[in-house]
């Protein structure tokens, strides 16, 4: 007996999922405000360095872990430019 459902479920659980991201990153933006870069910067090194060692752990492609690599430079330039642009 198929239970019908589940998409429904499964629909509400990724929308949870998602609402849940949407506010951490309202958090974190709320966060960089009040903090000083000096302050938030060196923790979110932190993370996008974590998140490449966890993908070079699980072997992912070269390709993969080129885009990382990519975004993270791209955060690193944008926030280089904020950083100037704020002075």
């Amino acid at each position: 007996m198929s239970d019908s459902n589940a998409p429904e479920h499964l629909d509400a659980k990724h929308e949870r999922n998602r609402q849940q991201r949407i506010e951490g990153i309202k958090r974190w933006v709320e966060y960089i405000k009040s903090e000083s870069p000096e302050t938030w910067g060196p923790q979110q090194n932190a993370v996008v360095n974590d998140q490449l060692d966890a993908a070079q752990s699980v072997q992912t492609s070269a390709s993969h872990q080129q885009h990382v690599k990519d975004v993270a430079a791209e955060i690193i330039e944008a926030s280089s430019e904020s950083d100037a642009e704020s002075k």
